[in-house]
């Protein structure tokens, strides 16, 4: 599987952040290219990964998802993200924002951030993590070291 770094960004929106999320997410076991080449696909099946809109999937949007050929159709990476939307929503309510949010985990090492967003979101792992927060522009070790 090839690897390709995220170019860095900082997200201008709470909705910018689940957007990366999410992309980071998907990434994990599949190809990258794949998950990139599709990405606007999943930015129009996901409303632009307008926070509420995601939250309040249910059922049917799941299921609609769940047949979207135009994403990668992997049912639990597809909850993850809708659970994920209610997670930072929860999370934007206590810190004002997302950015906001990680601004609370500074005092924190990397791999002890890690730790924290890995049990926050579903469907992250310690390779997603790395691959958002450096997506999102946050500091990061090499990717060998992480």
């Amino acid at each position: 599987m090839t690897y390709e770094i995220p170019p860095r960004i900082t997200p201008d929106s709470d909705s910018g952040y689940l957007d990366e999320l999410t992309k980071a997410i998907f990434r994990a076991g599949f190809s990258w290219s794949v998950v990139r080449d599709r990405w606007e696909n999943f930015r129009r099946s996901f409303d632009a990964f307008d926070l509420d809109s995601v939250a309040s999937y249910g059922d049917e949007e799941l299921e609609r998802l769940s047949n979207d050929s135009g994403i990668v159709r992997n049912r639990r990476k597809i909850a993850a993200t809708v659970d994920n939307a209610r997670t930072m929503i929860s999370l934007i309510d206590e810190y004002d924002s997302f950015h906001g949010y990680l601004r609370s985990l500074d005092h924190l090492g990397y791999f002890e951030r890690v730790k924290e967003l890995t049990g926050q979101f579903a469907g992250l792992g310690r390779t997603g993590a790395f691959v958002f927060l450096h997506g999102v522009n946050e500091e990061t070790p090499s990717w060998h070291d992480r």
